[in-house]
């Protein structure tokens, strides 16, 4: 059986936390930022973790499961 292969896209969005959570970027940081408010791009530059419901999903596109 061939090895699993891991998705490109989802190995250049998503990295793992010492405990095994799965962090991500905020959306909406990329353009059209004039409307925006300070507070609210900076709050989008943090990172943040994937909620539970899709951690299952992403571990699969990492090759992890």
């Amino acid at each position: 059986m061939p090895k699993m292969k891991t998705k490109s896209g989802a190995k250049k969005r998503f990295k793992l936390t010492g405990s095994g959570k799965i962090k991500r970027k905020h959306a909406f940081k990329s353009h059209i930022l004039t409307k925006k408010s300070t507070k609210r791009k900076r709050n989008l530059t943090y990172f943040t973790t994937v909620d539970k419901a899709d951690e299952k999903n992403i571990k699969l596109c990492l090759g992890l499961k």
